[in-house]
């Protein structure tokens, strides 16, 4: 473990105090690769007493969605204090990364950067050296372990991930798919589906399919409502992976009062917000998938992520069964 000091300024205060840090955050390859310089820094953080928000820039040479999952999940652990995002994507010249200094400086906080370019990050931790602020290239600490671990070199690649490769445009196909498939329609090529997801109104159905097919995953949906037979053939088919829905009573009767007031249509003698009768529409939607083994997602507490998540690990676990 290697340490270092951090300044806690309030006021004319200062407060040093010494931390433990991982090696890996010292580390830098032979050729650089934008990890952080083999030195120590001192990082200076300024906290004010009443501040319930920091300010977070998010520096990337391609469309900086990477930086913005890892950030935003970290940030998730402070729930009293929230970020102010700066998101600087693109930033491929040193005339671009001179705005965003500037920004910087005028808004200091937290950097993190993605800049594959070795001259630029160098600037840019610079800078941020000069300035007293903590600045982590994300990809670099991993670059370094994967160059470590299979003796290779990077290709150096920005947006390597975007590629017009194959697996691009099977997701652009899912998509697609997806979007002609949603609320049960064009039902009657649901065979070629790799998921079909079913439940009452308001379980999340459309997101959770949208993010599937984000995902290169060919995803329709189709409502299921009181008094309204199940669309012929659904029990027949064969390719996807049929997924039940569904949610609390108590949770569905919020979000629909919701969409109500929001357009202007509330009715407390409305059956679609009465709580029995959608605990009642609840209890058959689980029965209806019991009776036909198909697995069932509670997304009470769930994200849309976390949904999605499980819906691939049952499709994972049936692709491997079929293959067994």
């Amino acid at each position: 473990m290697f340490h270092t000091r951090i300044a806690f300024e309030s006021g004319a205060a200062r407060v040093w105090t010494d931390f433990a840090l991982s090696p890996l955050l010292f580390l830098r390859a032979a050729h650089g690769h934008g990890l952080l310089p083999d030195h120590q820094q001192v990082i200076s953080l300024s906290m004010t007493p009443t501040a319930g928000y920091f300010h977070l820039h998010l520096i990337s040479d391609s469309t900086g969605e990477t930086l913005i999952t890892v950030a935003r999940a970290a940030a998730a652990q402070y729930a009293k204090i929230s970020p102010v995002e700066h998101v600087h994507p693109l930033v491929r010249s040193q005339k671009q990364l001179d705005r965003v200094i500037v920004e910087v400086e005028e808004t200091p906080g937290i950097v993190l950067y993605t800049l594959l370019q070795e001259n630029l990050a160098a600037k840019l931790e610079e800078k941020c050296r000069e300035l007293r602020l903590p600045c982590l290239s994300i990809l670099g600490p991993v670059l370094h372990l994967f160059q470590s671990y299979l003796g290779a070199e990077s290709t150096h690649k920005v947006g390597a991930q975007h590629t017009l490769n194959a697996e691009y445009f099977r997701r652009i196909d899912a998509l697609n798919y997806t979007m002609m498939h949603d609320d049960g329609q064009q039902a009657d090529d649901f065979e070629e589906a790799d998921v079909l997801l079913i439940g009452v109104s308001r379980t999340s159905k459309t997101p959770t399919s949208i993010y599937l097919a984000n995902r290169g995953v060919k995803t329709a949906n189709i409502p299921l409502v009181p008094g309204v037979p199940l669309l012929p053939g659904i029990e027949q088919l064969k390719h996807p992976l049929v997924v039940g829905l569904f949610a609390t009573p108590e949770r569905i009767v919020q979000i629909r009062q919701n969409r109500l007031l929001g357009l202007k249509a509330h009715r407390d003698d409305d059956k679609y917000i009465d709580q029995k009768s959608v605990a009642d529409e609840v209890s058959a939607s689980r029965r209806l998938c019991a009776k036909h083994n198909w697995p069932l997602i509670d997304v009470t507490r769930r994200s849309i992520e976390e949904t999605a998540a499980a819906v691939l690990a049952l499709l994972v676990e049936r692709r491997r069964h079929m293959a067994s």
